[in-house]
């Protein structure tokens, strides 16, 4: 059975671009938005099983529509495609519920499996992101014994750099996927107030 998928991006060649690759791969897309209200619309309409969305659109931004998606249809997991590389903006749009957050820079193999991933009840972080955090706790640190980041929460995001989901990362370290997640949340705040 494939996946159901709404693509929320205010540019069309790119939205253009992953429905045909999301439908050579077997995947059904049942609506596309321009904006974070028309995405809303379209999952109170078709109740997809992901939505790809953009942060910045017009009329409602990603982090907006994201929260308003998740409080109004939780089944809908909603997984961020985005220029923005930031900690800040991942924060936000996991705070508001996104389960996978990419960016534009992913190919479309990344995004494929981000989202089959994100459907099979996973949470995914892009390997781009995951070095540009663990990138930004080393810029942080004013000295070589001030760590920001635990050798723990380091070890999770360099596997999470290397490719591997967070399902993988808790087998690999023999920790619930849970844990990843709270260790995950834990970066974010740590490299936020940086």
């Amino acid at each position: 059975m494939s996946i159901r998928i709404v693509l929320a991006d205010d540019h069309q060649i790119l939205r253009d671009g992953i429905r045909r690759g999301f439908e050579q791969a077997g995947e059904k897309v049942v609506g596309e938005a321009c904006n974070g209200e028309e995405a809303i619309e379209l999952v109170r309409r078709h109740t997809p099983d992901i939505v790809v969305m953009d942060l910045s659109m017009p009329v409602m931004d990603g982090v907006t529509a994201t929260q308003r998606i998740r409080e109004e249809t939780p089944d809908t997991r909603v997984v961020v495609l985005t220029m923005h590389d930031d900690v800040g903006k991942t924060r936000q749009a996991l705070d508001a519920g996104a389960v996978g957050y990419l960016s534009k820079g992913s190919s479309f193999t990344d995004v494929l499996r981000t989202v089959r991933s994100v459907a099979a009840g996973e949470t995914a972080l892009s390997p781009e992101l995951a070095v540009s955090m663990l990138r930004a706790a080393q810029e942080s640190q004013s000295g070589p014994d001030e760590q920001i980041l635990s050798l723990r929460q380091t070890e999770i995001l360099q596997l999470i750099a290397d490719g591997l989901t967070t399902k993988q990362v808790a087998r690999e370290l023999g920790i619930t996927q849970k844990t990843v997640h709270n260790h995950l949340n834990a970066i974010y705040r740590k490299l936020d107030t940086q």
